[in-house]
């Protein structure tokens, strides 16, 4: 059945539409916010630093102007009857009369106050910030558990596409070799939100978030998620990153004395190529002629075969998610047991006293790396960075450790980590 038409039917028996806050409408909410309208939910508030993306979601959906209130009677008031609400204060948005949260800042520590509030407030929530799942997915996680109710990143980016093509081949009993995606932006380890302004004007974004995409921050996260999710490991700090073609996937992601780049199986990685915006998973089988089925199916020579998908649509299928948890219960992506960590590497040199700014911007990337790795070496999560304070001089290209900085202690997200880390859930 489809999710519009079940959705449709919960809503009849219910006696009104399921009712989304949405948080954050830049233009990842955005897209959300039009395509789950479109798929039966109620946006029932929209909260956004600025007021006129709050207009403009709802105008995207052709609703008059929004009442937009910080007074949590007000909003409720609003929501209760169907009108337009909108607010500019999101540490308000887990007391709203919603069925669901749906977090789309981005921003790490953002993304942890809204998600965390939501839960215990017992509500669920459902977020496209990967960069606060692979710092504190795992607590989040278990504050779900504890709560009665759900969280999930969504649908629509890699993490969540690749790990079911993962799940599609653990099903049919396929070795998992490695799972991956294809990044198409040029790798420049250095760029900043001006070194990327002119073309982030001319692509309609957000310069920080594409700075993320190109200084490699956002690969490194988006293929932490989906190790975390699904148990696979990490091929390297850093990861390897080789040029590969959608007709090369199986050859090039290989172990190494078959040809490929890979010293061990069963991991995760990135390449470069025409494989973007797909992703893909490695797969091999022990069975001679489920082998020739595959090659017969065109799916390659064999003995390796590539699973692929040309395609995630981001926001636009993101709204699935919600309907998956409304409907049946069911959690898209979310972190068991992490294999991998997300730290972070300078981009500038850093003075003492000088502040971190956060993903995206100018001070530092983001460097996958084993768990065991980073906690031997005792490098920082850079989602726990924004806001720290250098306590040395620090050079470029430098990976930070906790010796190395004051963490901002009052953030929600290093009180979620530091929990995280005693209950043993890192």
């Amino acid at each position: 059945m489809q999710y519009r038409l079940k959705l449709k039917q919960m809503a009849e028996a219910n006696g009104r539409p399921f009712r989304i806050a949405l948080v954050g409408a830049g233009q990842m909410g955005r897209g959300f916010a039009s395509q789950s309208h479109r798929l039966g939910l109620q946006v029932a508030v929209v909260a956004d630093i600025a007021q006129e993306r709050i207009n403009q979601a709802y105008a995207d959906l052709g609703l008059d102007a929004p009442l937009i209130s910080n007074d949590i009677a007000l909003l409720n008031a609003a929501i209760v009857t169907g009108k337009p609400a909108g607010t500019t204060d999101s540490n308000i948005v887990p007391l709203l009369d919603v069925d669901v949260v749906v977090e789309a800042t981005g921003v790490a520590e953002i993304g942890a106050q809204v998600i965390y509030n939501t839960l215990i407030n017992k509500k669920h929530s459902a977020t496209l910030n990967v960069e606060c799942d692979v710092t504190v997915g795992p607590m989040l996680r278990e504050t779900a558990k504890e709560n009665g109710v759900l969280y999930s990143v969504c649908n629509g980016d890699e993490p969540a596409e690749a790990k079911e093509l993962v799940d599609f081949a653990k099903d049919l009993s396929f070795e998992i070799v490695m799972a991956g995606k294809g990044k198409n932006n040029p790798f420049e380890p250095h760029s900043n939100p001006d070194t990327v302004a002119e073309r982030a004007a001319a692509k309609h974004m957000n310069p920080k978030m594409l700075a993320s995409f190109t200084d490699g921050s956002k690969t490194m996260i988006e293929m932490a998620a989906l190790a975390n999710a699904t148990g696979l490991g990490l091929t390297k700090r850093g990861m390897i990153g080789p040029e590969a073609s959608r007709k090369t996937l199986q050859d090039v992601f290989c172990p190494v004395e078959d040809g490929g780049v890979l010293e061990q199986t069963g991991v995760v990685d990135y390449c470069t190529g025409d494989v973007a915006p797909g992703v893909f998973v490695i797969v091999k089988t022990d069975s001679p002629y489920v082998a020739e089925e595959m090659s017969y199916l065109s799916m390659g020579k064999g003995p390796y075969f590539a699973i692929f998908r040309p395609f995630h649509l981001a926001s636009v299928e993101a709204p699935l998610t919600v309907a998956k948890m409304l409907c049946d219960g069911y959690e898209t992506l979310v972190s068991g047991k992490p294999t991998t960590e997300v730290i972070a590497s300078t981009k500038k040199a850093h003075a003492k006293g000088e502040r971190f700014d956060g993903i995206g911007g100018f001070s530092a990337r983001g460097v996958t790396d084993r768990v065991e790795d980073a906690k031997s070496d005792n490098l920082v999560p850079i989602g726990l960075l924004q806001g720290a304070t250098a306590r040395r001089d620090i050079p470029i290209d430098t990976l930070i450790t906790y010796d190395d900085v004051d963490l901002d202690q009052n953030q929600t997200i290093y009180m979620l980590r530091m929990k995280q880390d005693q209950l043993g859930l890192s």
